[in-house]
């Protein structure tokens, strides 16, 4: 099932989120263009193997991984994701506060994937674990918002309108399983996915994002 659109206005303008989305988009550009993209992402993706919590230089990448992508499919999903649902999020807890969420779910999730693939050299990149973050914040604030959603059936698409905690629910035992069966297989990705990191950062969303609600919110 794919999401086209909550029917739920914040009613109010995302300035946060649009600054996301839009840097997430100027990193990737700059990532296409860079003389030598295999040295680009060396430089700021996060490398398990090379992480030393004694010294904070190879810390960075915790955080600047977050905004590489692997490729269109890779940045216009997660962009996608983040403009339908981080919108309602952002006006529900505050700008400020929502960016500093969702840099804090982005680490969380990455460190959470960390722990399983710590010898690993492979890069870790992606903003999938923050927004992942953003999908629990959603769920635990605004579940019984409506969600267009494209659900094929029989290689045709049918639009329904699901509830939200229908759909992010489904989502996260999808990312669960997913997880649960790297591990068994002893890897922490299946295809090149960091189901943990999805997991992780969907469950920190989830958990910390009603203690950063300003107002009191409507169901």
């Amino acid at each position: 099932m794919f999401p086209i659109r909550d029917t739920r206005n914040s009613g109010k303008f995302p300035i946060v989120n649009l600054i996301l989305i839009g840097f997430n988009i100027y990193v990737f550009i700059l990532e296409l263009f860079s003389p030598n993209i295999e040295v680009f992402i060396a430089q700021y993706s996060l490398i398990p193997q090379n992480v030393n919590f004694f010294n904070i230089q190879t810390l960075k990448p915790f955080v600047t991984s977050m905004f590489l992508h692997a490729g269109f499919l890779h940045i216009l999903s997660n962009m996608w994701f983040l403009w339908i649902f981080g919108d309602n999020v952002e006006a529900a807890i505050g700008h400020i506060k929502y960016l500093i969420f969702f840099i804090f779910c982005g680490v969380a999730a990455s460190f959470i994937q960390y722990l399983f693939i710590a010898n690993s050299t492979l890069p870790m990149i992606g903003a999938s674990g923050a927004i992942a973050g953003v999908l629990g914040a959603y769920l635990k604030l605004f579940p019984k918002n409506k969600v267009d959603t494209i659900i094929p059936i029989f290689g045709l698409p049918f639009f329904i309108a699901l509830p939200a905690y229908f759909m992010l629910i489904y989502w996260f035992v999808i990312q669960a399983f997913n997880g649960v069966a790297s591990i068994i297989v002893a890897t922490a990705s299946v295809g090149g996915v960091a189901y943990l990191a999805h997991a992780g950062g969907f469950l920190t969303g989830f958990l910390v994002s009603r203690s950063l609600v300003w107002q009191r919110l409507g169901r």
